[in-house]
């Protein structure tokens, strides 16, 4: 009977140390995933920071300016390219039916045959 006990006894330690490794073997497997993800999180936000410092230089006013010196034909305003207020057109009436004429294409003719000064650096209309 005290074999049997001992017997017993010897199966419970057993299982109960399989059952122990196990949970240890997974609790291990657990930490190194947790450390690869956060090492991916580290790489990842490393990778965000130097984006970040990559758009900060691109997005940087000086930049800009220069490469639009370079390649954009602008120039500085002048004074002879404003006009008074008054000189404006008036504010086109609402939105009409399709059968009535389109205004907005009646205006744009009228200001093809003036030669109204305009904000434009160009073209016919500068003085």
């Amino acid at each position: 009977m005290i074999r049997i006990i001992h017997f017993c006894v010897i199966v419970a330690m057993i299982a109960a140390a399989t059952y122990v490794y196990d949970i240890k073997f997974e609790s291990t497997m657990q930490a190194e995933r947790l450390a690869r993800i956060r090492g991916e999180i580290r790489r990842e936000r490393d990778a965000i920071a130097a984006l970040r410092a990559e758009w900060a230089k691109l997005d940087s006013p000086d930049r800009i300016e220069g490469l639009a010196q370079r390649h954009l034909p602008l120039k500085a305003t002048d004074a002879r390219q404003f006009d008074q207020f008054a000189n404006l057109p008036e504010r086109p009436k609402p939105p009409l039916f399709a059968d009535e004429p389109d205004p907005i294409g009646a205006l744009l003719s009228i200001e093809q045959e003036k030669d109204i000064p305009t904000g434009s650096t160009g073209g016919r209309n500068q003085r």
